[in-house]
């Protein structure tokens, strides 16, 4: 067996690395933004972005930063305010397609939502596409129907919250 699996903070040398695996994940579709707009929303927030690493490896990564509630990234262009909400806004979570269905996708989740936890967030949204709306719906998340959700997001992208628990000890989470 490899390395173990570890979460850490997303460096420099990593993003050649997010925006290959993001580009892989969304190819074909208006999803794909790109290297510098990845690096201006981990700029926005470096606490709360993370890489997974399995096996000595890439494997993951998830992009959360502070916005406003019912509002989201732009898709097409960097982001170039760093807003001050108590709303943590998951951004992107994604993982390697073969390691899909291994639960590393809870992992980053439930590492994000520690940290948020621990930073005092109230509440964590998204904007939840591809069909991806009854997974979250499962970790807790709800939609928000009224919230108007732009086509480059797709044509299913639904706006989803969930409350962040009462804080947690880091170190407990990553126990778990």
């Amino acid at each position: 067996m490899g390395q173990p699996l570890r979460i850490r903070a997303i460096a420099d040398a990593d993003w050649p690395h997010v925006a290959a695996l993001e580009a892989d994940t969304y190819a074909g579709s208006s999803l794909t933004e790109g290297q510098a707009a990845l690096e201006s929303r981990g700029r926005a927030s470096p606490g709360t972005c993370f890489v997974l690493h399995l096996d000595g490896r890439l494997a993951g990564y998830v992009l959360a930063l502070p916005y406003p509630m019912f509002r989201y990234p732009d898709l097409t262009r960097p982001e170039e305010l760093t807003h001050h909400s108590r709303n943590l806004h998951l951004h992107d979570l994604v993982v390697a397609e073969p390691l899909r269905g291994r639960g590393l996708g809870r992992r980053l989740l439930r590492h994000l939502t520690a940290v948020a936890a621990a930073r005092r967030y109230e509440r964590i949204s998204l904007v939840a596409i591809d069909g991806m709306e009854s997974f979250w719906q499962a970790q807790g998340y709800r939609t928000h129907p009224g919230v108007h959700v732009p086509p480059g997001y797709g044509g299913s992208a639904v706006y989803m919250s969930t409350g962040v628990p009462a804080r947690r000890p880091l170190e407990e989470e990553e126990a778990g």
